[in-house]
Parts: structure tokens; sequence; C-alpha cells
């Protein structure tokens, strides 16, 4: 729970706060986008939400926040609950953000897709009772796809209350040493008619997208939308070969996509012609510029 007494300074004056516990990773901007910001080196609430959905939003960041760290000096505990009802966040046709991300993975998202042969996790979020009887309600987890070993978080607790078959990477198994798939080299693999493994390494040496009918793309931390410069981003740090992920990166001209649905930066929905563009764009500013994004 946050801790008034360490209320950050650069928070504006009201009821949600941010404190020093924070380790700015980005997942209250991302949800409540009107209220917090980056401010030095931590988030904080720039902006008190005035309206029943800022709100809404702010109580949803309250509770997917990894560490704990956004408080309310007073709360509203029916607000507080109709927001956790709201997880996981619907999307689009069967599709849905998980929230409550865990500080195992530097607070990544994670998503979840409801399917009539068996519904699928991508990466993990905290294991809590919350998401455990509402993925129950929703048909359980069949299959849990490991982006790559950084996110890998509580998937072995969903894996054994749900009997899912976790899917990894070889090169990244390290991280789920006894998952039930493991894919090797960097061919696409099919399953089924509608979703497509794409290995992608660069960030990580087994770092995987998956493809879901050829409209979302769960990219982990391979791709994510940057909403100050308006484009697709990718690593400039912790990559363990750049060039090897600027061809990841190409490799996704191949596929048509419309949604990016990140692990960490920002989800976006763009036409796939325009998604192509931005990702044609992406690879002409890394080859420009030896590698590194400026």
């Amino acid at each position: 729970m946050a801790d008034r007494k360490k209320r950050l300074d650069s928070n504006v004056t009201g009821n949600f706060y941010v404190d020093a516990t924070c380790i700015n990773c980005d997942t209250c901007r991302q949800l409540a986008p009107l209220s917090f910001e980056e401010i030095g080196d931590y988030s904080a609430v720039s902006c008190q939400p005035d309206s029943e959905p800022q709100i809404h939003q702010a109580y949803q960041a309250l509770l997917a926040c990894p560490v704990g760290s956004i408080g309310t000096e007073y709360s509203d505990k029916a607000r507080l609950q109709t927001a956790m009802a709201s997880f996981p966040i619907r999307i689009e046709n069967g599709v849905s953000y998980c929230g409550f991300n865990s500080e195992k993975s530097f607070g990544a998202n994670s998503f979840f897709i409801e399917r009539p042969d068996g519904n699928w996790l991508i990466d993990s979020p905290r294991y809590i009772k919350h998401l455990v009887e509402a993925f129950e309600r929703r048909g359980g987890i069949a299959h849990i796809f490991l982006t790559h070993k950084d996110d890998v978080a509580d998937a072995d607790k969903y894996a054994a209350h749900f009997g899912a078959k976790r899917i990894i990477h070889q090169a990244d198994r390290d991280a789920a040493p006894t998952a039930e798939q493991v894919i090797g080299g960097e061919e696409t693999v099919r399953v089924g008619s509608e979703l497509q493994i794409i290995p992608v390494p660069g960030h990580t040496a087994g770092s995987m997208v998956l493809l879901y009918r050829e409209r979302f793309l769960f990219t982990g931390d391979h791709l994510w939308w940057d909403p100050h410069t308006k484009s697709l981003e990718a690593p400039t740090r912790l990559v363990w070969r750049k060039w090897t992920l600027i061809e990841s990166i190409r490799k996704l001209l191949d596929y048509p996509f419309e949604w990016v649905l990140a692990g960490h930066g920002d989800r976006v929905h763009l036409p796939s012609a325009e998604m192509r563009a931005q990702l044609s764009a992406l690879v002409g500013r890394r080859e420009t510029k030896g590698g590194v994004l400026r």
C-alpha cells in the first residue's frame, strides 16, 4: 500500500498520489494518461481526475500498479470495487488486458484471449484470487505464451492451477525450465488456423511475438507504441544483438496486423497499411542510426 508520508512532491495537490516506492514502469500512465505523467525518475499525478471516467481510470491504475505506489487521501470503496470488477479489461473480439501487473516482470502488461478451443494467457500478471476467478468464469487457461524470459512472473502458478501448457523459446528456457512446449529456431509456428508464433530474437535471444487472427500482435518487449512521438518503437538498451533486433523488426513486415499489444509501452490500433508504414519507418530509423534509435 502507498504511504502518505512518502508522497512525492511532484504530485499535484488532491486525493490521488504516487509515493517514492514507484518503479516508473508506466502502467499508470497507460491506464490513466490524463492523470499520471513521468516527472523526473517517477510517475506522478499531474492532474487530479475530475470526471467519472477519469476517476475510474485512476482507480484502475491504483489496482494495476505492480508495487502499490499509488494511493488516495480518502478512498471511495464503491469506485474501487467497480474498478476491480473491470479487470480483465476487454479490448476487442475476446482479447483482454489482465491488469494487476507484476513487480517480477517490472510491471509488464499481460493479456488474455478467449477461444472456443482453449483460452490463452500472454505473459503473466500477479497471481491473485480476483484474476483466477475471472479466468475461471471465462473458461480457464489452456496455454500460457511467454514472449521472453523477463515477463514470466507468476506463469508457473497459473499453469499449475489451470493445467495450462506454458510455451517459451529454447533460448530463454532458463526462465521456465519446466515449460511444456519449447519453440526452437526462428521459423514461424502455426497453431491452428488463427495463431502464429513468430520468433523475433533481439531484445533477448528467445524473444517471440504471437499473432492472432492476423489482427492482434502480442509483442512483449519487442515493439510498442510511443504516444509522445506517435510512432512504433523498439528497445534501445538491454538488447541482446542490435542488428538481429532490426532484422526481427523487418521480419514482421511480412505479416498483416492492426493491434500492437505490448508488454511495456502503450498498445495501439491502426489500419494494417498504416501499421506496416509505421513498422517500415522504424526499420529505416534503426538502420540510419546504426541500430540505435534517437
